[in-house]
């Protein structure tokens, strides 16, 4: 038990570590169109961002894929910028008419967090690796590892919306606002690791 939560904590530590804020920034673009009424959208979309995170995770662990570390660094910024851009096209659906055979304006946002939960995954399991070393069992860890990379990213996920609560119903900022600022930001840094990444000059080299 004591084992399961070392890597609970050691889970939820790396996806709220400040220094390592790719995670971080994709969670907060991922948030950032919606409000905390609308919290059973972001657990939909939550939850398909870890199925795409557990499953990957799982798979690299146990080594069953593999792939090559530098090109995931590089991805994992793309998959933020993508989808801080995409906020800056979104619509809320109050604006919109819909039937019952239309998929709604946020439909195709669960499969962009589904897809890109994938390329996350293996960027966790490179560090759960090389903190198993050559630990013979393994399925533990990576349980305990998975469960605390999900506490925390609900911690994040909770932080924005009350943050987006206090600034849009108490402090009555513009929705659209709050989302193209928050949008932009992340997207900048975003764009900034990518530029910065060492596998993308190589390759321009």
């Amino acid at each position: 038990m004591d084992d399961f939560l070392i890597y609970l904590r050691l889970g939820f530590d790396h996806i709220t570590d400040p220094r390592g804020y790719d995670h971080i920034l994709f969670v907060i673009a991922l948030c950032a169109v919606y409000i905390i009424r609308e919290w059973r959208q972001v657990l939909i979309l939550v939850t398909a961002f870890t199925i795409g995170h557990s499953i990957t995770l799982a798979l690299a662990t146990l080594q069953l894929i593999h792939y090559k570390t530098a090109l995931v660094e590089l991805l994992i910024p793309v998959t933020i910028l993508i989808t801080a851009i995409s906020n800056f096209f979104f619509r809320d659906t109050k604006q919109r008419k819909f039937t019952s055979r239309k998929l709604s304006g946020r439909s195709w946002r669960y499969g962009l967090a589904l897809s890109f939960g994938l390329i996350h995954g293996m960027g966790f399991s490179n560090y759960l690796r090389s903190l198993l070393g050559r630990e013979a069992d393994i399925i533990g860890p990576l349980l305990a590892f998975n469960i605390g990379l999900e506490i925390g990213q609900l911690v994040i996920v909770i932080l924005i919306l009350l943050i987006a609560y206090g600034l849009l119903d108490i402090l009555k900022t513009s929705r659209l606002r709050w989302t193209l600022i928050i949008s932009g930001i992340v997207a900048g840094m975003a764009l900034s690791l990518i530029i910065n990444n060492t596998y993308l000059s190589d390759l321009l080299k």
